[in-house]
């Protein structure tokens, strides 16, 4: 018995100084491998599924917002340039978000309501949001923000590395001067982003059960709408 101990310590001995030594010779992460990390997974992204969480904290009232669902991603169209997604949004009420074909649409069954956003001129933008963090390659981030590097933190038990955000567009940092994201140091995507806004408000998203690539069948990408479904358009 007390050899049988021995050999399991000597082996637990082995284990700890493996990863003693791992962890020394590991390089840190730096902005450079983080967006090229970025620009491998982008290189090669096409579909990808996780569950979120959207907390809206709102200053004024000192109130969050919370809501809870599943957010799917694609690349469709010639050579995979066109962006797919839906978030289905199961708590607290249902409600589904979707862009697909250039056109964003926002479902609500319980008032059996769709309501339908064109972004125009701003569909390249609206699209760098969509894949923000999960998808988009790092030259990509690199053209529409400045880029600043935070360290490595761990999130929900995740290394990651922190990016500052600050928008090179002046009319999209009057909206959201500064963006967060957690880049999991693995599988290149965010598990977590923080979008403020002007006025102190701010929207944190974090992502769990990752899937890289996902099965994702083309039925995710349409709204199942009934007879009774109105579509609206919001003036100006």
């Amino acid at each position: 018995m007390k050899r049988t101990f021995k050999i399991l310590a000597g082996l637990a001995l082995l284990a700890a100084l493996r990863v003693v030594s791992l962890a020394q010779t590991k390089e840190p992460a730096t902005l450079e491998t983080v967006l090229k990390r970025m620009d491998a997974v982008a290189a090669n992204f096409q579909t990808a599924q996780a569950d979120f969480v959207w907390d809206q904290y709102q200053k004024v009232v000192d109130e969050t917002d919370t809501q809870k669902g599943t957010v799917y991603y694609r690349r469709a169209g010639k050579a995979g340039k066109d962006v797919e997604m839906m978030a289905d949004i199961k708590q607290p009420d249902r409600k589904f978000v979707l862009y697909k074909d250039g056109k964003l649409q926002v479902y609500q069954p319980k008032i059996e309501q769709v309501m339908n956003y064109s972004p125009g001129g701003n569909k390249d933008e609206l699209e760098s949001f969509l894949v923000l963090g999960f998808g988009g390659s790092g030259q990509e981030l690199e053209r529409s923000f400045e880029v600043t590097y935070q360290g490595e933190e761990t999130v929900e038990n995740i290394p990651t590395a922190k990016l500052q955000l600050i928008p090179k567009s002046e009319k999209v940092r009057g909206n959201i001067p500064k963006i967060l994201l957690w880049i999991d140091l693995a599988l290149g995507v965010s598990v977590q982003q923080q979008f403020m806004q002007a006025g102190g408000d701010y929207r944190l998203t974090k992502y769990s059960d990752i899937r890289i690539p996902a099965k994702i069948g083309n039925d995710v990408f349409r709204l199942k709408t009934t007879s009774k479904t109105q579509f609206v358009s919001p003036r100006g």
